[in-house]
């Protein structure tokens, strides 16, 4: 299993308290896409609060990918919480969300973003590998999780 078409950088992959709430959270993905990716803070923001608007991202198993498009990208990129307290996301099971991998596209990338969209999904739906993301010692650890395969074949 692997996410190869979302860049990934390490100080993107996060453990967080959770604190806030669901609007706490899509905020600091704004931030963290900031820092890391050099993106408008508020755009990301009200992109991912545009998308909720239409149905929650949160799929199950206390999962959840919240995404948008953005102008100012030419690649997909991600960013991944863990969080220590789960957040009500508004999930299809109606359980609170502790694991979340945000991804954001650029505007006009349709088939781009549908295929990691399904990478993520398929990433995430492997039972072994969220069991190994929720135990996981710390940034590096969920780094190196998410991004195992991609190293294995640049090796």
């Amino acid at each position: 299993m692997t996410i190869s078409s979302v860049r990934l950088d390490i100080a993107a992959v996060r453990d967080c308290p959770g604190d806030g709430g669901k609007d706490a959270i899509l905020r600091m993905i704004g931030e963290i896409g900031q820092k890391c990716y050099r993106l408008d803070a508020e755009a990301v923001r009200a992109g991912l609060v545009a998308r909720e608007s239409l149905g929650s991202t949160g799929f199950g198993r206390q999962i959840a990918i919240p995404h948008s498009k953005l102008l100012d990208l030419d690649r997909c990129v991600g960013i991944f919480l863990r969080l220590a307290e789960p957040v009500e996301f508004d999930a299809q099971d109606g359980k609170p969300v502790d694991l979340i991998f945000a991804l954001l596209s650029p505007a006009k990338g349709g088939v781009e973003h549908l295929q990691a969209l399904a990478e993520i999904s398929r990433f995430l739906r492997d039972d072994n590998m969220v069991a190994k993301l929720r135990g996981a010692s710390g940034q590096d650890a969920l780094y190196a999780l998410l991004s195992k395969q991609r190293e294995q074949r640049a090796a």
